[in-house]
């Protein structure tokens, strides 16, 4: 038998009471910063952190339970911090509540279920949070239930620590290794083109049909338009068509955005969704997209809708070393990109894997036998 289950066979044998939050928090509205100073205390709004200024408006640990705006966000705070009028700050009776217990519990009350707006923007309101019911156990079992779920938390963070230093690690030699080549720039231009498939009419495509047709919005996503098998095979042939390998660019929305070419059979609309057929002896397509990561073109900014166009591209200028310099350059940072990025492997998906088995024991853990009136 573990240390929580003796505690809880000996200090509540009969189940555990579940209470309105009223009962033990008095939940408080937040209040206006704009006359405040900069300084190092954080000012907390729905989304996190918003700002720092020179003065706290409460210095006991709380919870910070959303207002409105992304209500699924739960802060603990144990430092002095401000808060404004989108999230609540919540005076905790310590007789009743460890103010760490509450904040898992609140994690696991999933009150974005609660949403009382109707409106785009959801929102909570004080009324709903105080009649939520969750269980107030004796505080030395809520004490255990802390240090027990605090280890999954503590994880957690450590592996987005570790994943932030790759993160600035991978930044510093991408950058070391494209500054040792500066003196070696070129124009896109000198080494390709820039090409875009055939223009394809609204009344060419369909929600159903053989051959995705990916427009600006559905770049990198799952395809909404279909073209006819017969109509990619006239268009493929006759006109120009992206290689497997190839680096397309979004010269609109997402300005910039990559997405490497699998091959498989699709269609991209023209002008908005470009590549550059270039000299493969001068660069390969890798290389090439790391390349483009640095953002080396500049955007028209001079219409009502900025857009990357085709002069921008060719003038844009990346480092040319040679293509075995290239190849080395693109196993070295392929290492770190798996590491830092990849969602099926490496930091991300084991800080996944933890976050899950932190929800499935807190809900394990937070759940009671209810004791009867």
């Amino acid at each position: 038998m573990s240390r929580l289950d003796e505690l809880i066979e000996e200090l509540c044998p009969d189940g555990v009471e579940y209470r309105e939050i009223s009962t033990a928090v008095n939940i408080v509205g937040g209040k206006d910063y704009k006359n405040l100073n900069e300084g190092e205390i954080p000012v907390y709004g729905s989304g996190g952190v918003m700002c720092y200024v020179d003065k706290a408006a409460y210095d006991k640990p709380s919870v910070l339970l959303p207002r409105k705006g992304s209500i699924s966000n739960v802060f603990y705070v144990t430092e002095p911090f401000w808060n404004v009028d989108t999230i609540f700050y919540t005076e905790i009776d310590l007789e009743q509540l460890i103010p760490r217990y509450f904040y898992h519990v609140m994690l696991n009350a999933h009150i974005e279920d609660y949403n009382t707006s109707n409106a785009a923007r959801p929102a909570l309101t004080r009324t709903v949070l105080n009649k939520i019911k969750i269980p107030i156990p004796p505080l030395p079992v809520q004490e255990e239930i802390v240090k027990t779920l605090d280890k999954f938390t503590d994880y957690v963070s450590e592996l987005q620590a570790e994943l932030q230093a790759r993160k600035l690690q991978y930044e510093y030699y991408f950058k070391k290794i494209f500054n040792k080549y500066k003196s070696q720039y070129v124009r896109l231009e000198t080494i390709g083109s820039v090409k875009m498939c055939k223009r394809i009419l609204k009344s060419q495509t369909s929600t159903e049909g053989d051959i995705p047709f990916y427009k600006i919005g559905t770049f990198g996503k799952l395809a909404d338009s279909y073209i006819s098998e017969e109509l990619y095979n006239e268009y493929k042939e006759k006109y120009s068509h992206p290689s497997k390998g190839d680096i397309l660019i979004s010269c609109s929305g997402t300005i910039g955005r990559t997405v490497v070419y699998d091959g498989t059979p699709a269609y991209f609309q023209d002008s908005n969704i470009v590549w550059l057929e270039h000299d493969g002896s001068k660069v390969i397509n890798e290389y090439l997209k790391y390349a483009y990561s640095t953002y080396p073109w500049k955007v028209s900014t001079g219409g009502t809708i900025s857009r990357l166009y085709n002069d921008g591209i060719l003038k844009a200028e990346i480092p040319l070393p040679t293509i075995e310099e290239q190849k080395r350059i693109v196993e070295l940072l392929k290492r770190f990109d798996y590491l830092c990025n990849d969602i099926s492997a490496g930091l991300p998906a084991e800080i996944e894997l933890r976050q899950k088995q932190y929800e499935y024991y807190r809900d394990k853990l937070l759940t009671f036998k209810e004791k009867e009136e």
